[in-house]
């Protein structure tokens, strides 16, 4: 018998998504090339392209796979937790753990979101993005309303900010070399972040 694996097209491509994943992890997504992608596969070109018509798709399909993935593990991490705070601490570190355990996904999210056309998988990723900041959004609004924000905040600002302390942990550890390394740092981080948005720790030391 021979020991081929035949896999269905919806099987390749999702293999063809994790590839990607795996190699941006160490390296540059904006080197990477369709013949880097088949030989980590162990297929050829022709054998990648009997499933997505060309590079674009694969870059949707795996900006697909990544906002299908947050949603389903990281933003679902604070429902049922009656504390908004302790809702968004829920999602903060499901996050962190998402991260850890697929180095690639900063570096994809950070090169589309830079490349300069309009392409399907970086207005995808700007979706998730903003869907992302609503969902935090409304975690802060509850927390606002059960007066345990500090008063006058902008929640749009605290939104991004709480955004913006995730991309910073990453940039650190894509700095360092050793994107995992954000699992260590990640609660010194957070603790900065809710000291700086929690009613009643304006001032104190």
């Amino acid at each position: 018998m021979s020991g081929k694996q035949y896999l269905s097209s919806e099987e390749r491509r999702e293999q063809t998504v994790e590839a990607v994943i795996k190699l941006c992890s160490r390296a540059d997504p904006a080197n990477l090339t369709t013949e880097n992608i088949a030989g980590h596969m162990g297929v050829t070109q022709g054998a990648l392209f009997r499933h997505f018509p060309n590079k674009e798709a694969i870059w949707e399909a795996v900006a697909v796979w990544m906002a299908k993935r947050i949603s389903d593990r990281v933003l679902v991490a604070g429902e049922g937790i009656e504390d908004p705070l302790k809702a968004l601490e829920a999602i903060f570190f499901a996050h962190v753990d998402f991260i850890a355990r697929h180095p690639g996904v900063p570096r994809v999210l950070i090169g589309q979101l830079q490349n300069s056309r309009s392409t399907p998988a970086k207005r995808m990723v700007r979706s998730m993005l903003k869907g992302y900041r609503q969902r935090i959004s409304v975690l802060l609004e509850q927390a606002r309303e059960a007066r345990k924000l500090r008063p006058g905040l902008s929640i749009e600002a605290v939104a991004f900010q709480f955004i913006g302390t995730l991309q910073g942990l990453v940039l650190q550890s894509l700095i360092a070399g050793d994107v995992p390394r954000i699992v260590a740092r990640a609660p010194a981080a957070f603790d900065i972040y809710l000291n700086g948005i929690r009613a009643g720790t304006r001032g104190k030391r």
